[in-house]
C-alpha cells in the first residue's frame, strides 16, 4: 500500500521509493532493498506499476516505477481496507481505556470476555 501510495504523484525509482517512505513517516518507517525490490516485482507481476528506464538525478540509468489504472484502484480498496481497521483496532483500544478508568464500554455489568455466569 505505501508504494503504490508514494508512486500516485509521479513516477519514482526504486531507492527514491524507500527514501520518500521514510521521509513521510517523520522516518519512523525504513524500507530495506531486501524486502522493496521483490514487492516491486509482485506489484508488476500484479500489473499494478509498471516500469522504464530514466536517467537519474545523479545521471545513473535506473528503472522508474509508476501506478497503473489498476495499481490506483487496488490502492483504493487497500485504503479503504487499513482505514476499517485502523477504526476497528480504535474502538478495540478505546474499549480498554474506558474498561481501566473502572467502566465498561458497552455499559454492560458482566466481563466482556469470558464466562456469563
Amino acid at each position: 500500500m505505501l508504494v503504490l501510495r508514494v508512486l500516485v504523484s509521479h513516477p519514482v525509482h526504486g531507492y527514491a521509493i524507500g527514501q520518500r517512505i521514510h521521509t513521510l513517516s517523520n522516518e519512523r518507517l525504513q524500507t530495506e532493498e531486501g524486502s522493496l525490490y521483490p514487492a516491486l516485482q509482485k506489484l508488476l507481476l500484479k500489473g499494478w506499476v509498471r516500469c522504464s528506464w530514466a536517467i537519474s538525478d545523479s545521471g545513473r540509468k535506473v528503472k522508474e516505477y509508476c501506478i497503473t489504472p489498476s495499481g490506483r484502484k487496488q490502492l483504493d480498496v487497500e485504503m479503504a481496507e487499513y482505514r476499517q481497521t485502523n477504526r476497528a483496532i480504535e474502538s478495540v483500544l478505546a474499549g480498554l481505556e474506558t474498561k481501566q478508568k473502572g467502566g465498561t464500554a458497552s455499559g454492560a455489568t458482566r466481563p466482556a470476555f469470558g464466562p456469563t455466569n
